[in-house]
Parts: C-alpha cells; sequence; structure tokens
C-alpha cells in the first residue's frame, strides 16, 4: 500500500512585512512642497477666473464679438476735468461714439461733465462709488458701491444706468450677480493703453495698436480700455490719453480704407447679445 502524500505548506516570507520592504512615504517636507504648490495653483486659478478680463469662468461679461471690424473706445475713472471734455472734442471731431465708465464719487463733484457726456450721445456706466477692488470686499460693501454710483449717476443725468465695469477687472460670481440685480451688464475689455500712469501718447497708441493687432488675427472686435481720469482725484493728466485717442481713429479709418473696408466704432450694446 503506497503512503499517503504529505501536503507541504510552505513558511510565510515574513521578511514581506519588515519595515524595509514598506512602500516608501513621502517625507513632510514633500507633503508640505506639495501643498504649497497646490494652494499656488488653487490661487492662480482664482485671480485668473476674477482678474483676467476675457476670462468668463465666474460668469457672463461682455468683451467683444467675432468681428473684427468693430472697435469699441472705452474711458474708465472719470468724469475729469479737463481731459473728459477734451476728449469729447476728439470724439467730436472725428463722429466717433464711444463709452464712459465713471466713478460715482466724481460725479458727484463734477455733474456737469457727467451731463455733458451724456448731451453728446455717449454711453454711460458704472465704474462703482469709490473705485475699489471687489474681488476682496464683503457682498455688502460690493452691492452698496454698486447702489451709490446708481444713484450719482441717475440724479446727475436723469436716466437710468444700465452697464458696469469692475475696477481692475476684478469680480467674484457674487459680485456680477449683484450688478445684475440692479440691471447693469458687465463689460470687460481686450485692450488696453496702460495710460493710468504718467506716459506718453505714443506708448499708449501702440499698447492699444498690439492688443487690436492680436484681435485682428483672432477674428475679434476690439474693446480698448482707455481713461479720462484716475482714481486717485480729479485733475489728472489724460493729455497723452487724448492725443493717442486722436491718432488710433485716423489710424483706423485710414487702414481700414486702404483694405476697402470700413472701421466700425461701436459701444458694449452692439455686443450684448453675442459677446465672447
Amino acid at each position: 500500500m503506497t503512503p499517503p502524500k504529505i501536503l507541504t505548506i510552505p513558511a510565510p516570507d515574513r521578511t514581506a512585512n519588515t519595515a524595509a520592504n514598506w512602500p516608501e512615504l513621502p517625507s513632510a517636507g514633500t507633503i508640505a512642497a506639495t501643498a504649497v504648490a497646490t494652494g499656488i495653483l488653487a490661487a492662480g486659478a482664482y485671480v485668473y477666473a476674477g482678474m483676467w478680463p476675457t476670462s468668463q469662468l465666474f460668469g457672463r461679461c461682455v468683451v467683444a464679438a467675432k468681428n473684427p471690424s468693430q472697435i469699441a473706445l472705452t474711458f474708465d475713472d472719470g468724469p475729469n476735468d479737463p481731459d473728459t471734455l477734451h476728449l469729447l472734442e476728439v470724439l467730436a471731431k472725428h463722429g466717433v461714439r464711444a463709452t464712459f465708465f465713471m466713478i460715482g464719487r466724481f460725479v458727484r463733484e463734477r455733474p456737469e461733465i457727467a451731463r455733458a457726456v451724456a448731451a453728446a450721445g455717449h454711453l454711460i456706466g458704472n465704474h462703482t462709488m469709490t473705485h475699489p477692488l471687489l474681488l476682496i470686499r464683503p457682498p455688502r460693501v460690493v452691492r452698496q458701491e454698486l447702489r451709490d454710483c446708481n444713484a450719482a449717476l441717475e440724479d446727475a443725468l436723469g436716466a437710468p444706468v444700465h452697464w458696469f465695469r469692475p475696477p481692475h477687472g476684478g469680480r467674484r460670481p457674487d459680485v456680477l450677480r449683484a450688478a445684475r440685480e440692479l440691471g447693469l451688464t458687465p463689460v470687460l475689455w481686450n485692450a488696453m493703453g496702460y495710460d493710468w500712469k504718467p506716459t506718453t501718447a505714443d506708448a499708449v497708441e501702440q499698447n492699444v495698436l498690439r492688443g487690436f493687432r492680436r484681435n485682428q488675427r483672432g477674428g475679434n472686435a476690439t474693446n480698448a480700455l482707455l481713461h479720462d481720469g484716475g482714481q486717485a482725484a480729479l485733475g489728472q493728466d489724460r493729455r497723452h490719453t487724448v492725443v493717442a485717442t486722436d491718432r488710433l481713429i485716423q489710424r483706423w479709418k485710414d487702414e481700414f480704407a486702404l483694405r476697402g473696408e470700413v472701421c466700425e466704432f461701436v459701444t458694449p450694446e452692439a455686443w450684448a447679445q453675442v459677446a465672447h
């Protein structure tokens, strides 16, 4: 009789459970560095969504339409004497209608300039009462800034205001919601003169043209941000902006004419339904 086979069970390899064979855990320094990098990326995404002028991540804003023959000239931080009035002269000379986003506290001090802008047929919008960065202000402050500026403009103009540009472009979803609850459509930009600081008309012109060329390549209209005033106080020197505006309008008219085309100067009203 053949003896039964004895089943042999191998002993477990206990070395597999020793600390030397465990997967290496990241160090505290690596974990901390990863957390910092994640925070930086999140902060960067937040700033992009809330500050970059063409971003739509926090909500829809008017920027420009897909029409490279259209140009909107927009001016922030007025009313401001004397340069807002000088701009009105330039725009009248060329027969161009523009948009002025006004600071409420300056409207209270110079309502006659706001009325002159409206009488010339230009579009007027809300640029808050005191020009804060709304991205970092509490919701109650945001609502008060918008309401107070609306009241200042409506008192001066005798008509409601429907357009809004956040100072510095700073916005959050609740900022845009508060604007819309007040009947305001947010407007941003896609070309900039960088004219809020001491500079020259040549520099302002070239800065705007750089954005214009980029928009032309992309098949987009140009929404140019310029400044007729400054947030710090009335009386800011914007002669460089006045001269650059005169040059830009003439340059665009000539350039389009050479191509057998017509340059169409518009306001954000033209893009409210089709803007991207």
